[in-house]
């Protein structure tokens, strides 16, 4: 194991620009990995790219991608891989959040929330595992949320999504078992970025730097599954999940 983490020195991360990708590349870059770095805004992308050289970030590959975009998925990757030699770790992070109750939430945010969240974190998985097949390893970490653990007022197709993105990896994670190639799922709860600060509450929020730190820290350690922070979303996502519905609708 000693020897495979040493030599995952490269990582992609979709959804880069900004919130948790942005953070895990900075922290990442802190670390010493060279980068493949992608998201819609390419001029975000792109000073952050500065940011990242002048502190001495040994390689930064940046590229505007709309995940949805099956076709262009697979060339991005195909550039990232040709410009780093490698891609050791890809970081499945790309994703928006509209709430909203079912019926009354304009169904083009539904639409787009389901198009991002699950077809192309889908596109993404499945291109970062053609590459690590012909590799010979990989290390494929998914961004859920403790949103997964149970469907809440106004947050159903948020949920949703994110429950998808749970499921898939764990299918994943079993056709992948004992091979050496290896599935992480985090579930972040509260990290103060944009996908969340217009929440009515924010229980447990924590600042996106200690966020980043947190992740990075979990995928270093080549963990199966966790919560971000471990503690205390371990213990309430698995306690909301199990509660009366008639205890969930208090959450309206």
């Amino acid at each position: 194991m000693q020897t495979q983490i040493s030599r995952a020195k490269s990582v992609f991360i979709t959804g880069a620009s900004s919130g948790l990708g942005r953070q895990m590349a900075i922290e990442f870059a802190r670390r010493g990995y060279r980068l493949a770095l992608t998201a819609r805004r390419l001029d975000l992308l792109e000073a952050l790219q500065l940011e990242l050289q002048r502190q001495g970030a040994p390689a930064v590959f940046v590229a505007a991608l709309d995940v949805t975009d099956e076709a262009a998925v697979t060339q991005v990757f195909a550039d990232a891989r040709a410009f780093l030699g490698s891609l050791d770790i890809v970081a499945a992070n790309a994703g928006i959040g509209h709430n909203g109750r079912i019926g009354k939430l304009a169904f083009a945010k539904v639409r787009d929330t389901i198009n991002t969240n699950i077809t192309g974190f889908m596109a993404t998985v499945d291109a970062a595992m053609q590459c690590f097949t012909a590799q010979g390893y990989g290390h494929l970490v998914g961004i859920s949320s403790v949103a997964a653990f149970r469907g809440i007022p106004a947050g159903g197709v948020y949920g949703a999504s994110k429950a998808a993105v749970t499921a898939y990896l764990q299918a994943l994670r079993a056709e992948c078992y004992g091979g050496p190639i290896l599935v992480t799922t985090l579930s972040p709860g509260f990290i103060d970025t944009p996908i969340n600060r217009g929440a009515k509450s924010r229980p447990f929020v924590i600042p996106v730097e200690q966020g980043g730190k947190l992740l990075v820290d979990l995928i270093e350690k080549r963990v199966e599954c966790a919560t971000v922070p471990r503690w205390p979303w371990a213990l309430v996502a698995r306690l909301i999940a199990i509660l009366p519905t008639a205890v969930i609708a208090r959450f309206r």
